[in-house]
């Protein structure tokens, strides 16, 4: 287990965007059980999940989460992470807001108190005293343990710091990016990840896989097709298939599955504490979990940074 403040997590934290979008019902039961039986621990979704199916309101992933807690009544064992600030109808960091948010996904996850709970993107438009001050209050009601930021910049992030501590209010301990082989620079150019380091927040990345480039299951000059598509197809250069060779070089040498490399190099990176993975079916989580035992060595570290550095 890894630490982000006082919660104690799983090396590979499980995304819940798919939950009530590309698996059903009854795959996410599945996929749940076998995360935490697996012996992971770590959740993380957001109240706007999936709000872009159509017939969805958002919401969605959190009432399925939270219906498997109450039947297998496990809130103890589990760490759950969710955002606000991205919900169709109630967006953005107004204080009023995201007390109707925070009781919106509190209410859906069948929980008084939410372990981490994320900013999910930036409002330019609320002073930033005022939406960490409701972030503190947050804390300080027990309504949630912990906050952090999520899709925010270098700038922001710094600036909500020295917010923060200039008020005396509750620091967030965690930082969400995206981050991956062939998506390096929003942590490492832009110096956010360095950032992270130094002030000791926990980077918990998503997109690891970027959205299954990475697994491996895409082959040069064929159409690229399915929900992701239109995402994928930003990866699928030849600079982008020769990371993903590299991947599946290495992945046959040690045995495992190519997602399990690919995210194994992701949670090896400076301050990272454990990247977030979604899989649509169960059988899709041994290469997941295996990527929190995985150590990979220095060399193979270093030929995929390598072939990796024009996504630097």
């Amino acid at each position: 287990m890894h630490r982000i403040s006082t919660l104690r997590v799983s090396p590979v934290c499980l995304g819940g965007n798919v939950f009530g979008w590309t698996a059903n019902p009854e795959s996410t039961e599945a996929i749940l059980n076998g995360f935490l039986d697996g012996g992971g621990n770590f959740i993380d979704t957001a109240d706007v999940y999936s709000a872009w199916v159509p017939g969805h309101r958002g919401g969605e992933s959190e009432s399925l989460i939270g219906g498997w807690l109450a039947r297998r009544g496990n809130r103890d064992k589990v760490v759950i992470a969710t955002k606000v600030s991205k919900h169709p109808i109630h967006r953005g960091l107004r204080p009023g807001n995201l007390k109707i948010c925070l009781d919106g996904s509190r209410r859906r996850l069948g929980t008084d108190m939410i372990d981490l709970y994320y900013a999910h993107e930036d409002d330019a438009h609320v002073p930033t005293a005022e939406w960490v001050g409701a972030f503190d209050q947050m804390v300080k009601q027990g309504a949630i343990k912990h906050w952090g930021l999520s899709n925010f910049t270098l700038a922001r992030t710094q600036e909500v710091i020295e917010v923060a501590t200039r008020e005396g209010l509750a620091l967030p301990v965690a930082v969400q990016p995206g981050y991956n082989l062939v998506h390096r620079a929003e942590v490492e150019t832009s110096g956010l990840g360095a950032y992270c380091v130094e002030q000791k927040l926990a980077l918990v990345p998503y997109y690891g896989l970027a959205s299954g480039f990475l697994t491996g299951k895409y082959v040069r000059g064929e159409q690229v097709h399915g929900q992701r598509a239109a995402r994928v197809k930003t990866y699928a250069t030849e600079e982008g298939f020769r990371v993903v060779d590299e991947v599946v070089a290495i992945a046959d040498e040690v045995g495992v599955d190519p997602a399990t490399v690919a995210l194994a190099w992701v949670r090896q990176q400076p301050g990272v504490v454990a990247p977030i993975a979604s899989v649509s079916s169960a059988d899709q989580l041994p290469a997941i979990l295996a990527a929190g035992e995985l150590k990979l060595t220095r060399p193979q570290v270093n030929r995929l940074t390598k072939v990796s550095a024009p996504f630097r």
